[in-house]
Order: C-alpha cells, then structure tokens, then sequence
C-alpha cells in the first residue's frame, strides 16, 4: 500500500526516482560490498513486481518525465542477464506497461539500447518469453519506424525475427500475433520523417496480407483470431497512411480487396460468404460464393434485408455511444413490428406509404399488424441469431465478448478499405464497384454481398457507420463513371448493355439507402446514411435515369428535418441541397418544389409525412415589397415548401428547444436556430435559386431581404453565406437578360424590381460589409456579389449610388489581401462593359489605370483575374471606336494606350491563365490603333514587341485557350488597316505562324480561329508576294485533307465545323488572287482536284450550320452565289492572261458549281 501511495504523491514523478536510487543500488559499485546473486535477483523481482502492479492501476494525476522512464526502463535491462529468463519477462513486461501507460516516446539513444536488449533476448531467450519481448519492442518501435533504421535488418531482413514469428507456419498463435503487432507498429508514420524503404513495406504488406488470408484454426479461440486480424489490418491501414505506397499493381490491389471484403463480414451474424484469393476488375456483377449448407439460412436474411435486427436497449443508450447498444435484449413484439415496416419497405412499399416519424421510430413506436408470411420472415432471422436462452450466463458473457472483437475487425476491415480508396486511382477503383456496391438481383438469384448489407445488417451502429463512410468515398468522384448510366429506355436485347448494369446499381443504392434510413436509430449512423445519400444524389445522372428516385429520397428525407440531433437535421439539409443541385433544372424536382408543403398523395403515390401540430412548418415574415406571385408554371397557390422552411430556420427564433446536440452551439441556442443548421439552410437556398430560378424569383424581394438580415448579423459565416444568397440572385436576373436567353420578356424579374432590390442592398449592409477588412472572405463575397448586378438596373440607379459602387470597387483594387483584390479587378472587368459606363472617358481610364496597377500584382490570382478584365476593357475600346468614331479615340490617353500595350506584352508571358486574356488584350489593342499611333516613335518598339509575342504564343505548346486566343487576337490585327500588313518582315511570320497551325495542331478549334484569322485580310496586296499567297494556299488544302485527322474522339465533332471555315478561306483567296497566283492553285487543283471537289461540294450542300462560335453560317444559296462571285473574279484574270498559260481554275469551279447544281435538283425531285 505504502507503494501505491507513493504515485498519488504531489511531487512528479517521486517514486519513480525512488525506484531509479533503488536499481542504481543494486548495480556494482567499487569499494561497496556485493549482493549475492540470489538477493540480487529476490529484490530485482520485488522491485518489477511493484512497477508493474503499480503501472496497471489507476492513472496518477501527475506521472513521470518521459526521461525518468527511460532511465529506469535502461537501468532495468542493464541489471538483467539474458540467462535470467525470469526477469527478462518482466522488464519486458515492465517496457510494455510503462510506456503504454505514460504514453512516453523513447528518445532515440536509449531506443537503441533497449531495441538491442530486445532483439538479442529474442535469440537467446526461450521460445515461452517470446510473447513478453514482442509486447515489449511494439511498444518502443510505437511511431518510432524512422529512429530504428540500424535494426531493420534484424526484424524484417531476409531472415528477420518479425519474419519469422509472424510466418504462416508459426503454430503459436499469440506469438504470431504480438510479432504481426510489432510489424504494425514499426509502419506508423511519422509527419516530416523518413518512412520504410520499398523493400520493407513490400515484405510487411505480404505479411500481413498472408495473415489476413489464413483461415482460423479449430485449435484458435475466437477472440485470439480476431486480435490477430485486428493487428494485421492496422498494419496495412498504416502502409496505405504512410502516403507513400499507392496501390498500382493489379494483382496488389485484387488480393487485398479480397481480404478486406472477406474481413468486412468476419463474424457478421446470418451470413457465411467464399471469398477468392484476388479479386478482378470487371464490368458486370462479380457474385459471391455462398456456402450451400448455410443457403437457405442465409438468403431470407439477406434479401429481405432484415431491419427486424434493429433493437433497442431496455435500458436509455447513452447520447452519443457507439457499441452494440443493446441490441439482443428488445422483445419478440419490438422486433417484430419494425421488422414488419423493413419488410413493407422491401417488397416495395417505400412508395406508397409514409416516412416514419423518427421520433416515433426511435421509441420503438411502430404499429404494424403481423401477419402469416411476416412470422415467418421473423422466424427465419431468429433462426440464424443468437437467443439468450440457448446459452447459460456465463457462455452468453463469453458470446458477447466474441462479437464485440468480430465487430472490431469489421471496423478494422472497413478502415482499411478507407484508406485504399484514397490510395486508389479512381479509374482503378472503379473497376471493382460491382464487388462492393449493390446490384438489382437477378430472377431466382440471391443478392450478392456489399457494403449495403453490413449498413443494413450489422448490429453495430458503429460498423454501419463505418461501412457507410467507405461506401460514401466510393462514390465521392463517381460522376464521370456513372455518367454512361441509363435507363430511360427499356432495352430488348440479347445483352445487358452496361448502361443499364450501372443504372440497375444506382437504383439498388437508392433503394437500399432508403431501407437503412427507416430502419436505423443510431443518431450518428443516421448522419452517415444522409450523407451517403447526398454523395450519390450529387453524382447519380438522374436525367438519363426514369424519373421517381429522387421523389422517393425527397419524401423520406422530410421527416428528419426535425430530428431532434442537429447533425441528422444538417446532413438533411446537405441531401435536399444535392437534390435541387442535381443537373437543374429537373423536371421532377421542379415538380416537387411546386407541391405545397400541406399535399397528401403526389404522382407517384407517396405521401408527405404527417407532423404533429407543434412542428408545422413556419410561416416567414411577408415581403416588405409587393407580395409574391406564383412561380410560373406552378399549379399550387401555397409558397414553396423548401424556400420557406430554409428562409424560416435562418431568420426565425426557434420554437424550442427540438435537439439533444444544442448543447455544442450555446451562443445560438437561445434565440436562433444552431448555425450549422442555418447555414446549411442559406447554402440550400443559394442553389435553389442558382437552379430553379424561375421558381425561386416569386420570392425574389424576400429572398433579398433574407440575404440582407444576413448581413446585418454579427456572425461573419451567416454574413459570408447571405453575400452568396445575394451573388445567387444577382446571377440568375443576369442569366434572363443574356441576349441568347429563351425566356420570354413578361416572365423576367422586372427591371423596376430588380433596381428596387439593389437599392435595398446599397441603402442596407452591402456597403459597410464591402468595408468590412477584418474579414477578407467576407469582402470578395460581397465583391462578387455587387459584380452581378444587372447593367440595365445600374443605369437605373441613382447616380450617387452608382458612384458607391464604383468608388468601392476602385478602393478595394488597393487592398493588401490577394483575395479581396482579384475580386475587385474581376468586378471592375464586368463594369467596363456596362453601355452606361464604358463611353466614359475618365471612367475608363481609372479602371485602366486600377487594372494595370492589378497586372503587376504578385498573386497569380490577382494577375489572371486582371488579365481577364484588360481584355474586357480593350472589347469596350473596340466597341467604342465603331460606336463613337474618332471622337472616342482622341479623346483617349496615348501614354495609357502605351501603357496597355506594354503591359499587356510582359503579361502575355506570364502562366496561362493570365497570357490568354493578355493576348485577347494584345489583339484588341492593335487593333485600336491609329496612324498617329502607328507613326509615333516611342509605340513603334511597344507594337513590334507585342505582334511577336502574339506570333511566338501561337506557336507555343500553350494550352488550347492561350493559342485559341492569339489566333483571335492575330485575325483582329489583319483587321487594323493603318498596320502594314504584308510588307512589315512581321506579315511572313504571323502568316507562317497561323499556316503551321491550321495543318497540326492538335485541338480543332485552335485550327478553326487559325483558318478564320487567315481568311480577315480583305486585299491582295495583305497577303504580301506570290510565294507568300501560295504558301497559304497550300496550307489550307492540306489542313482540308487533314481535317478529319484526330488522336483524341473529342475532337472530331469540330472536323464539320473546320471543314467550313477552311472552305470559306480558300474561295476567300481565290477572290482576292491576281494572275500571278493561279499557277501554285492550279498546281495543287491539278493533284488534289479530287479531293477539294468533294469537300466543296459538302460545304455547298451543309446549308444551314452551326460553327464552332455559335454564329449561323449562310445558307447553300448564299454559299452558291459566293462561289459563282470567285468564278466571275477568276474568268475576269484568266482573259487578262490571253491564253498564254492554260489555266483553268474557273472551268474547274464551274464544274463543281455544275455538279452541286444537278445533285440538289435530284434531291429536290
């Protein structure tokens, strides 16, 4: 006893000194009488004895340095001889307890020494202390792997201890298994240390693999088996964590997929599954191998999907436990009734009856009447579970015990595949989906295994939730996968096209999730299935899919708005998010945002859930503006249900105190809603509007005032999430007022009301949140949002409001954070363009002066979001100068326009984000030049300069939209008639630079602005000599030949478009060519004649087509009388050649003409 208190004494650490005097005492000292070998050992396993006793008690309030155990653990080793096998057990026993219980790391000196003292033990020692060692060197090498490189080869070399006590062979199972613990221990990682070299992690990944694959031995109690696996699965866990290994190989990743899936159901109650050594990527459905003695007890369970399994402890589960929750002792009637609502649900009922309440479902209140076939169904799961009355007490304690440890190595299992999900390729991974992922089982086939059935089967909460967070990476990133899903159409085929394998599967998930959610009553498991089924509503294809999924999701989601856990109502929210965000708009969503919140039946037979009077849904305060309309199109006079539950959780008190998790948000829990919840609730409401828009603008001065309440608040994160509410609406008024909108002009917000709501936010909390400088997030949110006003509604404004906005935005260009600064010059660009701002002279000029000033920012952010809002200034110079004439141009800076076009030349240099907009700049820039300009000295170097920048970046090995763009800004330099165009030495290169394009580049579109480039010049003399005109000419035709040359299938539909635009350049040509032109066209007619007929003919005949810019092409009629116009041109220049060259190039078009003539009357005919 007087041991024991010497812990709890105030002074840290005391005994353990006491200890550390005692053990120097026992060592030899000079001129100090020796203890005897036998008093020497008796007080050396008294000394042990206490430590140990003392270390497995409880916890002192303050323990020992981490150097004192050390020194103490080290003296210890120090008094032990390897012979002494006795008290090598105990010292290690002693290393084991002591650093686990003060969780103390070794330092790397006296690691060293005991790592050395253990592995020489292990050699020397007899075989009954090995487990001791073992315990002893897991606990030292705990996250210590980068200190024990110089011992490596003693554990995992070719012959290494850890090797060969953790070999299938060894019989010792609990040796195995402190040796595989080892292993795992010695593969944790370190952040900012070396990691195993590649030769170690392959042998400790074989390893454990190898354990993972032995079967359990008659001989191996369960429990053992499962610490076993329970060791080898963090050790691979541990690899997969390191960052380093990255599953690659096939054969790798099949093998341990294979161990993990059979690892997943490892004790699962009801279920006995044959899993193969390696598991292949494959297409279709991979089925598992049931075992036939156990096939008649396994399939009810499994593909009635017992939710009977859910009990509920008699007693009140802690908030918040994982565990078993006491799920074998709720009473046959219990188990019965919800296993009758499973049942219902599983033969389809999901569709035709209503949500359970979750309140209701949660206290076991679920009234169903029992019938025949349900006591049978009920039987069944009975049969193949554990009663309480087939065992005595004790081996009902011992029963338990096992599952807890199967359920572990479940858990373990699913971590795992956690882990090699996000070492995984994604393309990789996808293709063992069928082996984890649910299909629609086959006539007369069971449902294969998945990790839907562990979420629906697993008595565990924690297991669920697990296996539901797996299932959530899976499909985290599946969009493109499961982009090729599609129902729509019953197929009659021979074969299921896999199409509809992927779309079988996305409904099997729907179904399945749905299932879990009325079955489950763990709180926090809840939360996983919500949120698995955000993850697949976000990337399933719905509009390729039969309409009715998201129906049933949207109907089963409603109850669970007010649970009472805040996460479950936040996840929920996420879900009805993913929902009106899934391709919008959605037909069906559309639909179900019309159903008033009070419906019964809807289409598809479901019912909204009933509520209890004390929860209807709150009413949000009226408009400050005239009331709302209908939504068009909506056939119900009540408001949306969604938008006024979102609009009423953010602005209104709550009700009361509805959740059990309040306590974690104390600041919100007296007044508002907790934050989470209202976030959520505004994050909703921004993609209602952003997708549903026409829906959403009945609403659009409430909303408004939503998002002004918002920003009024003292909370930066409601204040954030009000300024995108704001961006949101502002965004959808500009999508109705695009000059391509298919939107009536009676069905557009008016302007009237779209000048009142931006008056409202200027005379409210928009201005002062622009200022707002603690908070910079905050101010580019709001940048944004003042950067979606509707340019008609600016002009509309008062003008000292729109000198606000302006002032602002000039203002916030000089901030210090990156973030708040691109959001201006990107604001800035949009303001250029407004009709009301852009023929101001001195406003051009200050955002041309803000924007530079942006340009030479050293955030590439800033930079690119700059570049962007030079070339929309230059596009307003343009628009101007045709608009304005030369008034505009005088009356414009020449030292600015200096400025422009060097700074746009460094820019055009820069990363490619910044150099596509800078080029497009340089483009417009020279295109804006005048004579003056031209002849002025001090632009001759800036205008050279720039025109090989725009060379050289064509040429360049950019990305697409940088080359797209300097092709576009070339064609707006041809475009300038005051540039020397085809007597500048600068003509050759440009031309030759956009002639190598148009014949190998690869993206088609950079091909189609080349050719469009080349056919700008509108004289002869543009294109400079004879030679220089045939170059062209040449490079045209070859690019025609080339046109439907492609290594990449995505560019193939452009192959028409540039066929087109090829045409329209060469009969360009012809109408420009002298006579000196027509041997080199007549050379290439003459070998190529046949091939230029027919795509003539084809571009004659394509009529009415859409280019690659979204322009109409001329009709054939306008084609014909352009060709019959470069017939006419060329007949004239062959007469003036007086039959001295046989020349036909006209008789050649003629023929062609002739033959497009006479096919288009057979066709008419």
């Amino acid at each position: 006893m007087a041991a024991a208190a010497g812990l709890q004494e105030p002074e840290p650490g005391g005994s353990f000194r006491r200890y550390l005097a005692r053990l120097g005492a026992l060592r030899p000292q000079p001129g100090v009488e020796r203890l005897d070998g036998d008093r020497r050992r008796t007080e050396l396993h008294l000394l042990f004895d206490q430590l140990i006793s003392e270390s497995c008690g409880p916890a002192p309030a303050a323990g020992p340095s981490p150097q004192d155990v050390c020194a103490l653990l080290v003296q210890g080793c120090q008094l032990v001889q390897l012979d002494q096998e006795h008290l090598v057990s105990k010292v290690c026993q002693l290393i084991h307890h002591l650093l686990n219980r003060f969780q103390v790391m070794v330092d790397e000196q006296n690691l060293n020494f005991l790592l050395s003292y253990c592995i020489s033990a292990l050699k020397q020692c007899s075989s009954w202390t090995h487990v001791e060692i073992l315990q002893a060197l897991a606990a030292l090498v705990y996250s210590n792997g980068p200190k024990c490189q110089k011992h490596l080869p003693d554990l995992l070399g070719q012959a290494g201890l850890l090797l060969q006590f953790s070999a299938a062979t060894q019989t010792d199972v609990e040796l195995r298994r402190a040796a595989v613990r080892s292993m795992a221990n010695l593969c944790l990682s370190v952040p900012g240390q070396p990691y195993l070299e590649e030769s170690y992690r392959s042998v400790c990944f074989q390893t454990f693999l190898s354990v993972l694959q032995s079967s359990k031995s008659s001989a191996v109690d369960d429990i053992t088996f499962c610490m076993l696996l329970q060791s080898a699965l963090k050790g691979i866990q541990s690899l997969l964590n390191g960052g380093k290994m990255k599953l690659m190989q096939t054969d790798q990743i099949g093998s341990l997929l294979a161990v993990l899936k059979k690892c997943m159901f490892h004790g699962l109650p009801g279920l006995s599954i044959e899993v193969p050594t390696a598991l292949y990527p494959a297409p279709l459905p991979q089925y598992d191998k049931r075992s036939p003695v156990k096939q008649e007890q396994s399939e009810p369970a499994t593909c009635k999907q017992p939710g009977n399994r859910r009990k509920k402890s008699k007693g009140k589960q802690k908030k918040g436990e994982f565990g078993e929750e006491g799920r074998e002792d709720l009473g046959d009637g219990g188990e019965a009734a919800l296993g009758a609502e499973v049942l219902k649900l599983h033969l389809g009922d999901v569709h035709s009856r209503p949500g359970l309440d979750p309140q209701a479902r949660s206290s076991g209140a679920a009234h169903v009447p029992m019938g025949k076939d349900l006591s049978a169904h009920h039987s069944s799961w009975k049969r193949i579970s554990s009663s309480e009355s087939e065992y005595s007490d004790a081996e009902g304690g011992i029963q338990s015990k096992v599952r807890c440890y199967q359920a572990t190595v479940r858990q373990g299992a699913l971590a795992c595949f956690l882990s090699a999900v996000k070492s995984m390729e994604k393309r990789v991974l996808y293709g063992y989906w069928s082996a984890f992922v649910p299909d629609a089982p086959g006539i007369g086939s069971p449902q294969s295994v998945s990790l839907m059935t562990i979420a629906l089967k697993d008595p565990s909460p924690k297991t669920r939730a697990c296996a539901l967070q797996v299932l959530s990476a899976i499909l985290e990133g599946s969009k493109q996968f499961l982009s090729v899903a599609e129902d729509a159409n019953d197929h009659k085929r021979a074969f299921t096209p896999f199409s509809v394998t992927i779309a079988s599967s996305i409904r099997e998930l729907h179904r399945c999730l749905l299932l879990a959610l009325v079955a489950e009553s763990s709180s926090q498991t809840l939360t996983q299935i919500v949120k698995c089924l955000a993850n697949l509503v976000s990337n399933a294809p719905y509009n390729r899919l039969k309409p009715g999924l998201l129906t049933r999701v949207w109907n089963q989601i409603k109850p669970y708005i007010c649970h009472k856990d805040v996460n479950v109502r936040v996840s929920s929210l996420t879900l009805l998010g993913a929902i009106v965000s899934a391709q919008a708009p959605l037909p069906e969503v559309q639909l179900l945002l019309q159903q008033p919140s009070s419906s019964g039946s809807n289409s598809s037979g479901s019912t909204t859930p009933h509520r209890s009077n004390s929860e209807h849904w709150r009413k949000a305060p009226p408009s400050k503006g005239e009331p709302p309309g209908t939504p068009a199109g909506c056939s119900s006079s009540e408001p949306c249900w969604l938008l006024r539950l979102c609009v009423s959780i953010v602005v209104l008190p709550r009700e009361d105190s509805c959740s059990d998790s309040d306590a974690t948000f104390p600041a919100f829990s007296s007044v508002y809603e907790p934050c989470p919840l209202r976030l959520e609730s505004l994050q909703v409401l921004a993609l209602l509007v952003k997708g549903y828009f026409s829906m959403a603008q009945s609403y659009f001065l409430e909303l408004g005032e939503v998002a002004c309440r918002c920003m009024e608040e003292m909370d930066p994160s409601i204040q954030l999430h009000g300024a995108k509410l704001l961006e949101e609406l502002g965004t959808g008024v500009l999508q109705q007022y695009k000059p391509d909108s298919t939107i009536p002009p009676d069905q557009r917000v008016p302007v009237s009301m779209v000048v009142t709501f931006w008056t409202m936010m200027l005379n409210g909390p928009l201005p002062g949140t622009l200022q707002s400088s603690p908070h910079p997030t905050l101010q580019t949110s709001a940048c944004d949002a003042l950067s979606s006003i509707l340019p008609e509604a600016f002009s509309s404004l008062q003008s000292e409001q729109q000198v606000l906005c302006v002032t602002l935005l000039l203002g916030l260009n000089h901030s210090e954070n990156p973030l708040v600064k691109a959001a201006a010059a990107r604001a800035l660009g949009v303001y250029i363009l407004f009709s009301c701002l852009r023929q101001d002279v001195m406003f051009v000029a200050d955002t041309a002066n803000a924007i530079l000033d942006s340009l030479h920012d050293k955030s590439p952010n800033v930079r690119a979001k700059a570049a962007w809002s030079l070339g929309n200034l230059t596009d307003t110079l343009i628009i101007n100068m045709e608009a304005m004439g030369q008034s505009f141009q005088e009356e414009f800076s020449d030292l600015l326009l200096l400025k422009m076009l060097r700074s746009a030349t460094e820019a055009s240099k820069d990363r490619d984000k910044v150099k596509s907009n800078a080029v497009r700049a340089l483009g417009n820039v020279l295109h804006f030049l005048q004579p003056c300009h031209i002849a002025n000295p001090r632009f001759r170097e800036a205008i050279e300069d720039s025109l090989q920048a725009l060379i050289s970046t064509v040429q360049s090995e950019a990305t697409m939209k940088v080359r797209w763009n300097a092709c576009y800004a070339l064609g707006n330099v041809f475009r300038n008639p005051a540039l020397p165009l085809g007597e500048a030495p600068w003509t050759t290169q440009a031309y030759s630079a956009l002639s190598s394009v148009v014949k190998s580049c690869k993206n088609f579109k950079v091909r189609i602005k080349s050719a469009m480039a080349l056919s700008i010049p509108s004289s002869r003399e543009c294109y400079g000599s004879t030679e220089q005109f045939g170059q062209i000419w040449d490079a045209l035709v070859v690019a025609l030949q080339k046109s439907e040359d492609t290594e990449d299938f995505l560019e193939f539909k452009y192959s028409a478009s540039l066929r087109t635009q090829i045409c329209q350049a060469l009969l360009h040509l012809l109408s420009l060519a002298k006579s000196t032109d027509l041997p080199v066209v007549w050379e290439s007619i003459r070998e190529q004649g046949d091939a230029i007929r027919a795509y003539v003919l084809q571009y004659l005949k394509s009529g009415a087509e859409e280019n690659e810019a979204g322009a109409m092409h001329t009709d054939w009629c306008e084609r014909e009388r352009v060709l019959k116009g470069v017939i006419e041109h060329l007949g004239g220049v062959e007469k003036q050649l007086e039959g001295k060259a046989k020349v036909k190039v006209s008789d050649y078009l003629e023929g062609v003409l002739t033959n497009h003539v006479c096919a288009t009357e057979l066709t008419e005919a």
